[in-house]
């Protein structure tokens, strides 16, 4: 059972930055993705980022060029730095690993974008 833990959150007002980080109980080798989702009350969740495997990124359309995805093998983590935010980008924040055909997801951390 993979254990992600979200952390970096929190307020921050338009055109500011936030960096999550999402610390894996397991290492990285062993995911075959890994990425980032968003959620809004009373809406699906949809991707923001994620790495696959071959080190392909992909990025929702409405987050690239401010939003980049990164990996540590050392530390087992899997960040997103996220720039130039916007009120559009305030959402639940989920962490997300697949692992040989299983998936496994964070807690959640709130982003809040305003001013």
């Amino acid at each position: 059972q993979v254990q992600l833990v979200e952390s970096g959150g929190g307020l921050v007002q338009p055109g500011g930055s936030l960096r999550l980080t999402c610390a894996a109980s397991e290492s990285l080798f062993s995911f075959y993705s890994m990425g980032w989702y968003r959620q809004l009350p009373g809406q699906l969740r949809e991707l923001v980022a994620q790495i696959r495997s071959g080190d392909n990124r992909d990025y929702a359309d409405s987050v690239k060029g401010r939003f980049t995805i990164s990996k540590d093998y050392n530390k087992n983590t899997i960040r997103l730095q996220m720039n130039a935010l916007k009120s559009e980008d305030t959402a639940v924040y989920y962490c997300n690993v697949v692992q040989t055909g299983t998936e496994y997801w964070g807690q959640g951390t709130q982003v809040t974008v305003s001013s």
